[in-house]
């Protein structure tokens, strides 16, 4: 009970006690006891290394485990189900899974290993099967395609013709459809796809045994060092009731972990989750900040569907938040269950409930089931079924779909309610109902964790930007958002962004102090395309020593050839030393290597007259080296052209009426197909003003795929749809603009 009274220092309320002793009992039935002071000894050592973790999913349903520090979600307010995550008539191992920093979870990974053994600990594998491209390319190989046949193939699968048959997908590709030769391909590759293909490690399902793991499960090497695999996927494990820990890798808890190391250094303040949750937890400017959509890098809320949602849903607390999460998903879109909760948060639409035990279970989401742990109550209360046989209902809900299960429950679901007073009607339409709830159900234990997150990263947002945009920065790949549309909202956010400085930098992005100005960020080294990290660190090291005084002082200290040399000239970040890219061209061109008579080989030469690069030049440059720019965005060097054609910018697309018919465009920096949107692609474009959002239908996707797929900078023709201050623009027609902007390199982040 000493986690207990850690978390409850001011005495452990009786609902809660009362609470751990029946999860003891049923964890001591099945003894479980070793499984849960495993997990809890790999959080105690992630914590005491200064590992951020946080465990989630259906764990978060269990008192004892936020005793024991492995999940955060206070029981207290929340209604835990703890038959969700332990259930005696499932006679299931319980799942844990619980999230480290992405950067680090390697330390965790070997500290298990190192306790355990590897003849004791292995990760669980995955089976990757063919699909289209993968079956072509391997077919195409061993029929002796070159490189280039089998691009061309690979090339012609895509998410915008995945409803095609491999034969049709094949003739929208450059080659001969009728040669026999790819007929044969194209056949094979057909009958090959949905089989097994390789193993894969799992994501981080951990197995840990008593004795020797080789004598339960065949097991080899992974590819990467210091790693044991099982050869059988998770299900089998479970199959078997072979105990799993899911170690998996999360990079907000990175963002945040870093956030605060630099608040620390900067604002001389300790923060941690607990106590930005604790004293922090309500602040209305931060729920302001959401409210109005300002959620770029903002955990779980930073999609462009997010970001469509929160100024209708408004959030203004932590459940909220928690709602938010899990209604922004397929299924309670495909569930029509999106627009009535609105309604209703609105004062749009009238709350009924048909007893007031509905009531206690669909209060909170206004009569609308939103979460698995609903409908679990829902057939406790009115049907009597015990809290096992509701979790076996919650199973069959996801497999509805597939094989019918739940249909097994509907006599002994009807019976039970019409025996507590319920009616036949009344009866046939909660079965209804948990049938269309069964496709789209979301756990809330698994919403609750993630809020908490969500929460922290806007708070840090909102109070602290630079850091937090720093800690963004050193913790990519991750998110929605490249670095330039990062850096991008932090300037909307007042963050001076200072460029990259061999003089300054450090090899990640720093926080550096200005009297005046206060924290500004600069950027690293390692923005640098083709700058290896071996050649940065020696330039951070040679600094560290003693500054630079020329070009020549940097390439002979920090060892620097041609190649590096001329990847800090690329990109800018040599004007200190030598002025504008063109005099920074000149410039390393004359460097001299050491030789054993002249060790610091100094020469003076005349620089003749260079002149400076136009601006559009200079940008094109800056895209190419480091992916982004400061000195302007490109659409603002040719907002005149654009201008004439009527182009709208994104900020005068918000001054249009519902209904309009407008044209803008914009750098396309995100595609978006989710698998159940019917076709429909969303897309962000960016300009200098901000971004614009695009709703492209699936049958103007079928028709202008290439244009949807290669277009980086695009001209969209639509109508305005301006609802609840969320303002989207349906495409009639898509343009390729690249012209505008010829030799400048651009990349988004597709989600298709």
């Amino acid at each position: 009970m000493a986690g207990a009274q850690q978390r409850w220092p001011q005495g452990i309320p009786k609902q809660i006690e009362h609470g751990i002793q029946k999860e003891l009992k049923l964890i001591q039935e099945m003894q479980y006891e070793p499984f849960f002071l495993t997990v809890h000894d790999v959080v105690r050592f992630a914590r005491e290394r200064g590992i951020l973790c946080q465990g989630r999913g259906s764990s978060a349903n269990s008192i004892v485990c936020y005793c024991l520090g492995i999940t955060e979600v206070n029981p207290g307010k929340m209604q835990v189900m703890f038959e969700r995550f332990i259930s005696k008539e499932r006679n299931e191992p319980p799942d844990i899974d619980v999230d480290f920093e992405h950067q680090r979870r390697e330390e965790v990974i070997q500290y298990i290993y190192q306790k355990y053994g590897r003849h004791r600990a292995a990760l669980a594998a995955t089976v990757v099967r063919y699909r289209h491209k993968s079956a072509l390319r391997d077919v195409g190989k061993a029929f002796g395609l070159d490189e280039t046949q089998l691009q061309l193939l690979s090339k012609s699968v895509h998410r915008f013709n995945g409803q095609l048959s491999l034969k049709e997908k094949v003739k929208q590709s450059q080659l001969d459809p009728t040669a026999p030769q790819l007929q044969q391909i194209v056949k094979l590759a057909t009958q090959l796809v949905g089989f097994p293909r390789h193993l894969s490690q799992h994501v981080g399902g951990f197995v840990i045994a008593e004795k020797q793991m080789s004598d339960l499960v065949p097991i080899e090497n992974a590819r990467m060092a210091d790693r044991t695999l099982i050869q059988w996927d998770k299900e089998d494990l479970e199959s078997l009731g072979l105990l799993k820990v899911d170690v998996l890798a999360l990079g907000m808890l990175t963002v945040i972990r870093k956030a605060f190391e630099y608040i620390q250094q900067t604002e001389r303040q300790m923060l941690t989750m607990a106590r930005i949750l604790g004293e922090y937890g309500d602040d209305p400017a931060v729920y302001a900040m959401i409210q109005q959509a300002d959620t770029i890098g903002v955990f779980q809320i930073e999609s462009r569907a997010q970001m469509s949602m929160l100024p209708r849903l408004r959030p203004e607390n932590y459940y909220d938040l928690v709602i938010q999460i899990a209604i922004v998903r397929p299924g309670p879109i495909q569930g029509d269950m999106v627009h009535p909760y609105l309604r209703r948060r609105q004062g749009k639409e009238p709350v009924h409930y048909p007893d007031q035990r509905i009531q206690s279970i669909l209060e909170r989401t206004l009569g609308v089931p939103i979460f698995q742990e609903q409908v679990m109550r829902i057939v406790m209360s009115a049907a009597g079924f015990s809290a096992g046989e509701a979790d076996q209902v919650r199973r069959s809900m996801a497999a509805w779909s597939r094989q019918g299960q739940l249909e097994i429950f509907e006599q002994k679901l009807k019976q039970g309610m019409q025996q507590n007073g319920y009616s036949e009607t009344f009866s046939e339409q909660i079965f209804r109902q948990i049938l269309g709830f069964g496709e789209y159900g979301f756990p809330e234990s698994h919403s609750a964790s993630f809020a908490l997150l969500a929460y922290v990263s806007a708070w840090l947002k909102h109070l602290y930007p630079a850091a937090f945009t720093c800690a963004l920065l050193n913790s990519q790949p991750m998110g929605f958002y490249q670095p330039a549309q990062l850096i991008q909202d932090a300037q909307r956010h007042d963050v001076i962004i200072l460029p990259i400085d061999v003089t300054q930098s450090d090899y990640h992005a720093s926080l550096v102090s200005d009297h005046h100005e206060g924290w500004q960020l600069r950027l690293g080294l390692n923005q640098v395309k083709d700058l290896p990290q071996a050649a940065a660190e020696r330039i951070t090291h040679a600094r560290a020593q003693q500054d630079f005084t020329d070009i020549q002082d940097l390439a002979t200290r920090a060892e620097l050839n041609q190649a590096e040399l001329e990847a800090l000239a690329i990109a800018d970040s040599l004007y200190t030393l030598a002025g504008h890219r063109a005099k920074s061209f000149w410039t390393i061109s004359g460097v001299e290597k050491p030789m054993p008579l002249m060790p610091q080989p100094h020469f003076t030469e005349a620089t003749p007259l260079l002149n400076k690069a136009s601006p559009l030049e200079q940008v094109k440059w800056d895209y190419q080296s480091t992916g982004m720019s400061l000195k302007a965005h490109p659409l603002s060097l040719i907002r005149n052209q654009l201008d004439d054609m009527n182009i709208l910018n994104s900020q005068k697309l918000w001054q249009q009426p519902d209904g309009r018919l407008a044209t803008t465009a914009g750098l396309v920096i995100c595609r978006q197909r989710p698998k159940t949107s019917s076709g429909t692609t969303f897309l962000t474009l960016e300009d200098e003003f901000g971004i614009s959002n695009i709703i492209v239908w699936g049958k103007l996707c079928e028709t202008q795929y290439p244009v949807l797929l290669s277009a980086q900078l695009l001209m969209v023709r639509g109508r305005v749809q301006l609802e609840d201050r969320v303002l989207n623009l349906i495409a009639s027609q898509l343009i390729n603009c690249n012209h505008l902007l010829s030799d400048i390199t651009l990349t988004s982040r597709d989600f298709c």
